[in-house]
């Protein structure tokens, strides 16, 4: 009963910087739909506030475009009037902030609302409150979290009359803490697809001079080579892989970043170069 996402998702966290128009970004996201990347993920806090209205007057330009992509996007951390940035998932503030992405992004609903980032002082029963409200009003369509524990997701989804859909977490071969902390193993149990921000390592993957990053680029450029494919489709392809259908968001503004992200969805890796990623990342043969 949940949403259907693209594959690859096209991520706005970073969209402010691309310092491209309205037109261009509305461009950007029609070659992202023309290949079949139409699920749009964004937060309330992205680019000081000013993501969501960039994206809301991008999809203003053309009024037909909303019914073919599907936005996601994010509330529960920032300043609101002070200074100390925080936390705040009470039913006030989450009702606010989507009334208030709701006319930034000039559209009537979210497909997906997410709780950004845990929230210390979260009462679990507010939260299912106001997403108990905001989805008989039609306000948002499905919820879910991100950056949220295996416990947290599961006190938060006990209060609940329907599903999470979704734990937004850092995922890439540099990050292998969602095997570890039994997040991923969750999303399996649930059936429910992970979303992956960070599947290229925020650029890490190609920029640090770590050891890991050495070993990686190494084995993800020899796999490359043997598949055709290059360091970055391989990495994609490697989260693609997993049974738990991670799903990576992509954060360029690049069209062509975009096309060889898409063309990762027909690699296919042996279990063999899987696990020599995995090997490379951690430095370690397999116990």
């Amino acid at each position: 009963g949940g949403p259907t996402f693209s594959r690859i998702v096209q991520g706005f966290g970073s969209s402010i910087r691309w310092g491209k128009s309205c037109r261009e970004v509305l461009e950007h996201v029609l070659a992202g739909v023309e290949l079949g990347v139409t699920t749009l993920d964004i937060a309330a806090i992205y680019g000081g506030g000013q993501a969501e209205t960039l994206l809301g007057d991008a999809l203003a330009l053309d009024p037909t475009l909303r019914e073919r992509v599907q936005i996601v996007t994010k509330c529960g951390i920032g300043t609101w009037g002070t200074s100390l940035y925080h936390c705040d998932s009470s039913a006030k503030h989450i009702l606010w902030s989507v009334d208030q992405s709701l006319a930034k992004l000039k559209t009537d609903r979210v497909d997906v609302l997410l709780i950004h980032r845990p929230d210390p002082l979260m009462n679990a029963d507010e939260v299912a409150e106001a997403f108990e409200q905001l989805r008989q009003s039609g306000k948002v369509l499905h919820f879910g979290v991100s950056n949220f524990t295996v416990s947290q997701f599961k006190l938060l989804a006990s209060r609940l009359s329907f599903a999470l859909v979704t734990n937004e977490i850092e995922i890439s071969a540099m990050h292998l803490h969602a095997w570890a902390d039994g997040t991923l193993d969750l999303c399996q149990e649930l059936r429910i697809s992970p979303m992956a921000w960070g599947p290229l390592g925020g650029g890490h993957l190609f920029t640090d001079k770590t050891e890991q990053a050495d070993r990686l680029r190494k084995e993800l450029e020899q796999i490359g080579q043997a598949l055709g494919a290059t360091i970055d489709q391989v990495a994609l392809a490697w989260l693609l892989k997993h049974p738990a259908g991670i799903v990576p968001i992509l954060g360029t503004g690049k069209a062509e970043r975009v096309q060889s992200a898409v063309q990762a969805e027909s690699l296919e890796l042996s279990r063999e170069q899987w696990f020599r990623i995995w090997v490379a990342s951690t430095g370690k043969r397999l116990p």
